[in-house]
């Protein structure tokens, strides 16, 4: 029993990291979540931002957009031309993807430095990404309306997951402990 623990220690130290640094992580934000329902922000700030940010890249683009609170729901409304288009909900602000994106990090750590500001410059590519894609799938929804199961389904998840990937991958590849033989 013993050979076999020495001969997989390395994955199950990685299972074990990515769990407790994911669990962790997510009790965290969810505690930001319960906190945040007495705030001054609806849903909650990160949300409302994307909402918000949402709103004034549209508004640059030429499109005259309204972000609401929605009135029975935490999520914020896109309005677009007069138009009801989309809802930003907490799923949308991209935090659970940045949490699996920072476990999977940490469990795969590299330097002290280095992966500290992996997690900084990749969480800042996937929220940017993340909000290019709403940006997005808020113009191809008003545009493209028949689409709407398969972006929302399919393309945007594709997008953002598929992102995330590719860094891990860069990650294993070019900085992690686990390259270094």
């Amino acid at each position: 029993m013993k050979a076999l623990f020495l001969k997989y220690r390395s994955v199950i130290k990685f299972i074990l990291t990515f769990f407790v640094v994911y669990g962790g992580l997510s009790f965290v934000y969810k505690y930001y979540l319960k906190f945040s329902e007495g705030s001054g922000f609806y849903p909650d700030y990160l949300t409302h931002l994307v909402g918000q940010q949402t709103k004034q890249v549209l508004q640059a683009l030429g499109y005259e957009v309204m972000a609401v609170p929605h009135s029975t729901e935490p999520s914020v409304k896109l309005i677009v031309n007069g138009q009801y288009l989309a809802r930003v909900v907490e799923g949308c602000n991209s935090v659970s993807v940045i949490i699996l994106f920072v476990a999977f990090i940490v469990a795969f750590s590299g330097k002290w430095k280095t992966t500290f500001f992996y997690i900084l410059s990749g969480s800042v590519l996937i929220y940017s990404v993340n909000l290019l894609r709403v940006v997005l799938l808020s113009m191809w929804l008003y545009h493209y309306p028949e689409y709407k199961e398969v972006l929302h389904a399919v393309v945007f998840p594709v997008i953002i997951y598929g992102m995330v990937f590719l860094l891990w991958v860069f990650w294993v590849n070019r900085f992690s402990k686990t390259n270094r033989k």
